[in-house]
């Protein structure tokens, strides 16, 4: 039990704090986004089974209750092989502090999904002001393209059942057809990889936790490599200088050309499409990804270890 606990609690220490530094100061990310992205996940959930593992077993130490229902299937042998009634004394304080922990992350998440679903329904209302009255029985939305009246470009993906690219006047104005179908690609690879839940998640769990590298990191670089991961999407159906132009187009009145700018990322990522990194070979993609699932594994593997020695 002791055993248990101490390996759960190193492991989510050391996949919390020294793993996304690690991560970070990699270069491999930007050729492969998807991967990194996967990989980042895999190193919060290790942390998170880490932490509900050792709460379950702290919590099976500490209550009678909880220990009779947890281990109810289970058979003497496996049982004594835990050893709970040794539990030592800073069990109870480390089940606590995970306790407390668990319900803020999931308030964290309960609030963050709130706020997500008021800020879609605002925008929503506020578009259905700006859609023009077009001449000609001309229709301002069909079943890809919503416009609206805005002397400002900018385009976005309005999920759903069947995306809509908002698209406004402005940046009609700018982009050719072919650009076009570039940003809408590019919006759809978010909407088809679901990266809206993953900023959703990053976002909750570093408002909760802004001390815990893992959770900044996980925040900041989910960001960046989600836009990155659409911007190759987009280059597969576009093609790389299509998809360079309608960002540049459709940003160089932010700055997007310059070095100095604080949007240093759109700088970033339409140098990454002018020149385009080299990518993993498919065994590479494979292996790096098996190897951050095996991650998740490992807490799975600490906390049933003794049971499955009885």
């Amino acid at each position: 039990m002791t055993l248990c606990l101490l390996l759960l609690s190193t492991l989510a220490l050391t996949a919390a704090v020294f793993a996304p530094r690690a991560l970070t100061a990699s270069a491999w990310p930007v050729r492969e986004p998807v991967i990194a992205l996967w990989v980042w996940q895999c190193l919060v959930g290790t942390v998170l089974l880490s932490c509900l593992s050792a709460l379950l077993l702290g919590a099976a130490a500490v209550f009678e209750t909880v220990r009779a229902r947890v281990f109810a299937p289970a058979p003497p042998e496996v049982v004594s092989a835990y050893d709970l009634a040794a539990a030592p004394p800073w069990a109870a304080v480390l089940t606590l502090l995970l306790a407390g922990g668990a319900a803020w992350t999931a308030a964290m998440l309960v609030r963050q999904a709130t706020a997500s679903h008021r800020r879609k329904r605002q925008r929503l209302s506020h578009m259905r002001k700006r859609v023009p009255d077009l001449p000609g029985g001309l229709a301002a939305g069909d079943s890809r393209l919503l416009i609206l009246e805005d002397a400002y470009p900018d385009a976005w993906l309005l999920a759903g059942g069947s995306p809509q690219l908002v698209v406004t006047t402005g940046a009609l104005r700018r982009l050719t057809d072919r650009q076009l179908d570039a940003i809408y690609a590019h919006e759809l690879g978010h909407v088809h990889a679901r990266h809206d839940w993953l900023l959703h998640l990053s976002t909750a769990l570093a408002t909760g936790f802004p001390r815990v590298p893992l959770f900044t990191g996980f925040a900041d670089q989910t960001h960046r490599l989600v836009e990155l991961a659409a911007d190759d999407s987009a280059s597969r159906d576009c093609g790389h200088l299509t998809t360079a132009l309608a960002l540049i187009e459709l940003n160089q009145h932010r700055g997007v050309l310059s070095c100095d700018s604080p949007r240093r990322l759109l700088h970033a990522r339409v140098q990454r499409l002018l020149e385009p990194p080299s990518r993993f070979a498919p065994a590479q993609r494979a292996a790096t990804a098996a190897a951050a699932a095996l991650t998740l594994l490992v807490p799975l593997a600490i906390t049933v270890a003794p049971g499955l020695n009885a």
